[in-house]
């Protein structure tokens, strides 16, 4: 369990000095980490409207953070180009994210096309079940491609590493509210990047 945790504060760190510079990335991530753990709490109760919430404001926000509001050129902080980065990325880097984003943005054309998803679902029969029924699809997407990926990294790398990524993603709401609750603030002090020195692997 040691190297497990100290695998998950490694995934973790590398995650923040690479990936978050940006105090309006940060403040993005504080949104879709509030905005998460309300999903969390719907999960049991309403299935669907918790992954709506999930996509259509915890990951826009997330992701819009990361596409247009992060340095994309070289980070002199760590001594790294933005393709060494995407390169070890052990989660979704930007090319995974399109990826993934172009299928959540299909699935609602697929219900269009058919309503009943090949005899899954009753056709909708108002915009609030066309709705439900996309919030369904992207339920699965959400697992799905937590799934594929944990699955994928235990051939790419190990199974302590799928499953360290796999609990950090899962987790990360309540790990980017320690880390960025300040965010806002210094953001409207004008600090567009966070003051930062050299940046070593977490202990």
């Amino acid at each position: 369990m040691n190297e497990f945790f100290r695998q998950l504060r490694i995934q973790r760190w590398d995650d923040h000095r690479y990936y978050h510079h940006s105090r309006i990335n940060q403040t993005l991530h504080l949104i879709s980490a509030i905005s998460f753990l309300m999903a969390y709490g719907l999960l049991l109760k309403d299935p669907a409207l918790a992954a709506l919430l999930a996509w259509l404001v915890s990951m826009t926000t997330r992701q819009a953070g990361h596409f247009f509001f992060e340095p994309k050129g070289y980070d002199e902080v760590n001594q790294a180009t933005q393709e060494y980065k995407e390169e070890v990325k052990v989660g979704y880097n930007l090319r995974r994210k399109i990826v993934l984003l172009s299928i959540w943005a299909a699935a609602p054309l697929l219900l269009l096309i058919d309503p009943g998803m090949l005899g899954y679902f009753e056709p909708a029969a108002s915009f609030e079940g066309f709705a439900r029924h996309t919030g369904t699809l992207w339920l699965f997407l959400g697992a799905g491609g937590l799934i594929f990926r944990t699955v994928q990294l235990f051939f790419l790398r190990d199974v302590m590493s799928g499953l360290v990524w796999m609990t950090k993603i899962l987790t990360d709401p309540f790990h980017d509210i320690l880390l960025y609750y300040k965010a806002p603030v210094a953001l409207l002090r004008g600090e567009r990047l966070e003051q930062r020195r050299a940046l070593e692997h977490a202990a």
